[in-house]
């Protein structure tokens, strides 16, 4: 048996309390998100935190944390002292329990994102391999599977897609196992770039196909041969930021995604890109967005 402390924090301050639970005995340290909220990767190499979020204490059964829990009752950093809390927690094996957390999900009717270490639902569907990780991307996030849900019922035989903001490269790879001829997947992360690679390679992606880039080392040959389809699902200041950008980058004609953005930005994101494309309805999900269009001729 093990004791385990649950403590909500505002995320700035984590670190020092982090610090003090480790002093006090604690073995391990996990943070879960408190309330929902989605965290991007802004800068290179950073790890993010959500505003606030849930702290867990792995203690060994014997300690003691009467005095623990009282200079916590008075730490300024704790959200809400009344939420501190212990329970007694079995002793398992932690590593197969957090394996078993990650299911296979299903995105319209023949399209699944499953864990590398379990058998897909339907093998004869289109499934993704893709393990959770630091680049964002697993499938689980609304944004995400607007994204999915669009690809799914796409026509992408025979074209070029660009993903733009990659993360761990679910989009590009879910397009590319639906048909896509030819990938592009951009990221401004270099872990991402990496991250991407590898679960193409996990998927058994031809990589002549499929090519990954930073922005600034984009082929000219892209902006002489415009892509079919771009897909983005980043925040609404970068998408507003990069409409000229990307329409450098997609052909006459072509279909236009993007995603990341909350109802309240749909038409701020709308007006960056009124002169070139002709928008659909918006498709939600909670409070996040899908905005998809065609290209003006």
């Amino acid at each position: 048996m093990w004791q385990q402390l649950t403590i909500r924090v505002r995320s700035a301050d984590a670190e020092p309390l982090e610090e003090e639970l480790l002093a006090a005995g604690a073995v391990s340290i996990s943070y879960l998100d408190a309330e929902d909220q989605p965290v991007f990767q802004e800068e290179p190499g950073s790890t993010p935190l959500w505003d606030n979020s849930v702290l867990l204490a792995l203690f060994e059964q014997d300690t003691i944390l009467d005095e623990l829990l009282e200079r916590l009752r008075d730490n300024s950093a704790i959200a809400n002292a009344a939420t501190l809390a212990v329970e007694q927690v079995k002793d398992q094996a932690w590593e197969r329990s957090w394996m078993e957390s990650f299911q296979p999900i299903q995105f319209g009717n023949n399209l699944w994102v499953c864990p590398s270490w379990q058998e897909p639902p339907e093998p004869a569907a289109t499934n993704i391999l893709m393990d959770p990780g630091l680049a964002f991307g697993s499938g689980s996030h609304n944004t995400t599977a607007l994204c999915l849900q669009w690809l799914e019922q796409a026509e992408l035989q025979g074209k070029t897609v660009i993903d733009y903001g990659c993360g761990s490269g679910i989009l590009a790879i879910g397009a590319a196992l639906l048909g896509a001829e030819r990938i592009i997947a951009v990221d401004n992360d270099p872990q991402a770039v990496l991250a991407t690679l590898d679960n193409s390679q996990r998927n058994g992606l031809d990589l002549s196909q499929f090519h990954t880039y930073l922005p600034e080392a984009l082929p000219e040959s892209l902006y002489k041969t415009p892509a079919d389809i771009l897909i983005a699902n980043i925040l609404a200041a970068p998408l507003i930021v990069l409409a000229p950008h990307f329409m450098r980058l997609l052909s006459v004609n072509g279909k236009l995604v993007l995603s990341g953005l909350l109802d309240t930005q749909i038409e701020d994101v709308m007006a960056a890109y009124s002169q070139w494309i002709d928008f659909s309805a918006p498709t939600l999900d909670a409070e996040w967005v899908r905005l998809d269009g065609t290209r003006k001729a």
